[in-house]
């Protein structure tokens, strides 16, 4: 089936190129690769191909940025890197100022050199957008030359090297605007076509200077039911999906035209309850509240392949990872605790979830909470929705899979709850001191026993339930290869091919 299908895909080759030169992109690169043309539907929708705005780090844009724009370096285990765009890096003793040599002769999509001031503009844009991966930069300035770009922090920063994984690199010139189209990409792809929220379609990238992607044509297609998801990878109109439940992946491997491929990532089921709301503002009432859900049944009957309960904020694979003592299922305990701590039984705590694939867990927190006398309203909501009122603090608990870029604890534990972050509604002056010891101590060890105290004081505090680790599963159609994701789990095409 499958070699059928790509001798008739690759018939259309030359009306693919045909139609994306006539759209202004030069797709010189449209036929590098082996052949083949895949369709993928993830967990998150695409609204954004822009990698240094305020979606940098959305589900969606880091997955497209992913395949489209290069970093300068990229994670291949805690503290251990590979360049990408540059050939050697240098940081002084302080870890004050930090220095990229770019590799010779390397390009953009359209050709034109890639320089150390592209790499500058987009670390700018990057900043002034403000985004929830801004913050991972800030008072940090950027020097460059053509061959080189060098970052100055205002105060220590051993994690930056870790946290500049993240960052995509653009043309100078680009502007807010130049993703509406046919942007201009640094990465082993660039673009066809992209219409926001639904399909992104992407070919080879020719002038990328890494190894060139095995495909035609790659389409990132948004299926946000996960049934029409399934159904689509079982007909043949999606040949990799990922993002779907544990029950859905045991009925397909019955299905010996599927085959699976797991990643354990560093991804973290996190429940934020906010800290700011008056009926959560005390530990021993989130603490309570966390004791009244039996995760364990729910990880058991929801998550039975992809889920193991967790015992940290962080997951195992991150530098400052630190185990805790479980928090255990006790509703009469829970009940009598949110009592003696004066808890207003008559609050209705907002809870708001985005993805599809959350739902039945969100309805079995809420069942749970219920059983003891807790209302809570589950509340689904559009991503651009769900993503600005989880900056306003507009909610009272949330639920979102928080993973670590560049596997060390700065990029979340460091970003996301000192209290000038106003991420969780949860402020704590200790707190601030042991994370502002880790984020820029340069003795390893100090900066490991620092994270442990972070993680033991927010985990005790319950500023969260961090109930699930999850190993991200991808199926795919048996005639796909070379699927290999990233350390971070996230899934790169470059690698992918059709089997003959």
């Amino acid at each position: 089936m499958r070699s059928i299908r790509r001798a008739a895909l690759a018939a259309t080759a030359v009306l693919t190129l045909a139609t994306t030169a006539a759209c202004g992109s030069d797709d010189s690169g449209g036929g590098t690769g082996q052949g083949g043309q895949i369709v993928v539907a993830g967990q998150f929708p695409i609204e954004s191909i822009d990698p240094n705005g305020k979606l940098a780090i959305d589900g969606g844009t880091s997955l497209a940025s992913l395949q489209l724009y290069a970093p300068l370096l990229e994670t291949t285990g805690p503290g251990e890197f590979r360049g990408i765009a540059a050939e050697k890096w240098e940081s002084d003793d302080t870890a004050t100022q930090l220095t990229f040599t770019l590799k010779g002769g390397i390009t953009f999509s359209d050709g034109s050199p890639l320089t150390g001031r592209d790499v500058a503009a987009s670390f700018t844009r990057t900043v002034d957008a403000k985004s929830p991966f801004s913050a991972n930069f800030v008072n940090v300035a950027v020097e460059s030359t053509d061959t080189t770009v060098t970052f100055k922090p205002a105060q220590p920063d051993p994690a930056l090297l870790a946290k500049l994984t993240g960052l995509r690199i653009t043309p100078a010139s680009a502007t807010a605007d130049s993703y509406l189209d046919t942007p201009v990409t640094s990465g082993p792809f660039k673009v066809k076509s992209f219409t926001p929220g639904g399909d992104l379609v992407m070919v080879p990238n020719d002038k990328f200077w890494g190894d060139k992607p095995k495909l035609d044509q790659v389409t990132i297609r948004s299926i946000p039911e996960v049934a029409a998801k399934v159904t689509a990878l079982q007909t043949g109109e999606a040949d990799i999906i990922w993002g779907i439940p544990d029950d859905q992946v045991t009925q397909l491997r019955s299905n010996s035209d599927i085959k699976f491929v797991d990643a354990t990532g560093s991804a973290v089921i996190t429940m934020w309850m906010n800290a700011s709301t008056p009926a959560l503002n005390k530990a021993e009432v989130r603490r309570a509240l966390w004791q009244a859900v039996n995760f364990d049944k729910i990880i058991k009957a929801l998550y039975p392949e992809s889920g193991q309960p967790a015992d940290s904020v962080l997951a195992p694979s991150v530098f400052g990872y630190a185990p805790q003592t479980p928090v255990g299922y006790d509703p009469q305990a829970a009940k009598q605790a949110l009592t003696a701590a004066g808890f207003d039984f008559n609050t209705n705590l907002r809870f708001h979830f985005s993805q599809a694939q959350f739902k039945q867990w969100v309805d079995s927190v809420v069942s749970d909470l219920a059983a003891i006398g807790v209302k809570a309203e589950a509340l689904q909501k559009e991503q651009a929705v769900y993503t600005e009122d989880l900056l306003a603090l507009r909610w009272d608990i949330n639920i979102q899979q928080v993973s670590t870029l560049g596997l060390d604890a700065s990029y979340n534990l460091g970003r996301l709850y000192p209290c000038a972050a106003k991420r969780t509604g949860y402020c704590n002056p200790d707190l601030d001191t042991l994370l502002n010891k880790a984020n820029t101590s340069t003795d390893q060890e100090v900066r490991k026993q620092a994270y442990a105290d972070a993680t033991a004081l927010i985990w005790n505090e319950a500023v969260g339930m961090y109930p699930m680790f999850v190993k991200n599963v991808y199926a795919t159609r048996a005639g796909i290869s070379g699927l290999a994701p990233t350390p971070e789990g996230q899934p790169s095409f470059n690698t992918v091919s059709v089997d003959d």
